[in-house]
């Protein structure tokens, strides 16, 4: 993935580029918008190559115009193309109307867009409000994507879905459901997480080959992440090892009737290489519950004293795995706090911290966004209307290393850019695939991998773990237990 990939930008970002570009390094609008127009019909002659008839559908924006371009090259290819335009033509300017007027050329007439057009082709180019979205989609707009997204018909979004927040990824009210985007310039960042993730498609970029300087100009604030970038922390071992090189995984969790979510935390810690691994749980039913996994070290945890014993040789304290929220799990969080120890928090400790929120400099929280929501003292919809500023918002409510699961999981540390993982599938929404997520940022913490890398690192490899695992056998029906394999696999590249 080069950086051209990796880097996300918010829409004003984008904007910003683009007119360095015109305005700094002489580059004509006209010509950015016919090198989009060009690189959007490349796509669909190769992605739909057995397309005769095209329907574009034009906004008065930029995007529209983008979709002009469009439009006039598939007809100069011999297809069979309508163009389909929303607003009034006499509020078209600048480049946009350019690219109006050069239809003349291949004797294409816009006419206003009329749902029954839709029915007689093969594919539809959304170009109707790409970054320029201002509030929700209303009236003609509204009814245009409705009837595009009932035609049943594969649409191309120019740079991004018509409807969708290029910041956020929210929903504003309706958007398009393409079947591929292409965004130009640089990547939007809402296209990747949230409940973008349902509309975007397939994302292909293109540069418009704008130079590197155009680049320098903005700060990177997200970057995508991906299991292949973080192999190097995964070199193969000394030959002269022992189980002490690999540090010790603490689990606390399972209180009665939850004791599956700390055992599977447990075997994703030894998976990942931890050297050894302890579950601290109720003595009730200690004494069963390594039974099918016996390399755990399994002890009831009631007593203070038993607590410290246990801290003693650990390196890292993963917390919260159906631990409960009574006394027994407040009195364990509060203990595994004053022990100074590195932590993953997951599950019912971020539930007891979210009504008494703290700062802890060396812990890893690891909420949905339910949990998000209660820490944050919010709704979950206020939370997926922006995951990005959610997840700073939890980084510097309680500090440390803050994940914020999902579809685009990210990942907030004190300083650096928010990174976001794009990986992972709906197999994964299933119960305790969080505990395995957990033991495996526990492991690999353990193994002495600093807690940004190893938050960055657990969630690319838990996903694609998941990827693997849906791959082999299909995503419904897919265990979290199912992705321990593949993790020992990943583990070692």
């Amino acid at each position: 993935m080069s950086n051209y990939q990796k880097n996300l930008y918010r829409a004003a970002q984008v904007r910003a580029m683009d007119q360095y570009a015109i305005q700094q390094l002489g580059i004509s609008g006209t010509v950015l918008m016919e090198r989009a127009g060009a690189a959007a019909f490349a796509l669909v002659q190769r992605r739909w190559p057995q397309t005769r008839t095209l329907t574009v559908i034009c906004g008065t924006g930029n995007n529209g115009g983008d979709g002009f371009v469009v439009a006039r090259l598939a007809a100069a290819a011999e297809l069979d193309v309508r163009v389909l335009l929303l607003g009034d033509p006499n509020h078209l300017q600048g480049d946009a109307l350019a690219a109006y007027q050069r239809l003349q050329s291949v004797d294409i007439e816009p006419v206003p867009f009329d749902p029954e057009m839709l029915s007689l082709c093969d594919l539809i180019v959304d170009a109707i409000l790409g970054i320029g979205l201002q509030g929700p989609v209303e009236g003609e707009r509204r009814d245009a994507i409705a009837a595009v997204n009932q035609s049943g018909l594969p649409v191309l979004a120019l740079d991004i879905p018509s409807g969708l927040n290029a910041d956020s990824g929210e929903v504003h009210g309706i958007a398009i459901k393409a079947a591929a985007t292409i965004s130009f310039i640089g990547i939007k960042r809402g296209m990747y997480t949230g409940e973008a993730v349902d509309y975007c498609g397939d994302i292909v970029f293109d540069s418009l080959s704008v130079p590197e300087t155009v680049y320098a100009q903005q700060p990177v604030e997200v970057q995508r992440i991906q299991y292949a970038d973080f192999t190097a922390l995964l070199a193969p071992r000394r030959r002269n090892s022992h189980k002490g090189n690999y540090g010790h995984v603490l689990i606390i969790g399972g209180e009665a009737g939850f004791t599956g979510a700390a055992r599977m935390a447990g075997e994703a810690a030894a998976r990942m290489g931890a050297g050894l691994v302890s579950l601290g749980t109720r003595a009730s039913h200690a004494a069963g519950l390594n039974a099918t996994r016996p390399e755990l070290m399994v002890h009831g945890l009631e007593e203070e004293a038993t607590f410290h014993r246990l801290a003693e040789r650990a390196r890292v304290i993963a917390i919260g795995p159906g631990m409960g929220q009574g006394e027994w799990g407040q009195q364990m969080l509060q203990l595994a706090l004053e022990s100074g120890l590195p932590l993953v928090v997951d599950a019912d400790a971020l539930n007891i911290l979210s009504q008494s929120p703290q700062q802890y400099r060396k812990w890893i929280l690891t909420p949905h966004c339910g949990e998000a929501a209660r820490m944050l003292g919010q709704s979950t919809q206020e939370i997926q209307r922006d995951r990005f500023a959610i997840v700073r918002d939890l980084q510097q409510t309680y500090g440390g290393i803050a994940i914020l699961k999902g579809a685009g999981t990210l990942i907030a540390g004190p300083e650096g850019p928010i990174a976001l993982c794009s990986d992972g599938n709906p197999g994964m929404a299933s119960g305790g695939m969080g505990d395995v997520l957990t033991g495996i940022i526990a492991g690999l913490v353990a193994q002495g991998v600093s807690l940004r890398e190893a938050a960055s690192l657990g969630v690319c490899l838990h996903a694609a773990a998941g990827d693997a695992a849906a791959k082999a056998a299909g995503e419904r029906g897919l265990l979290a237990t199912d992705l321990m394999s593949w993790v020992r696999r990943l583990a070692n590249p």
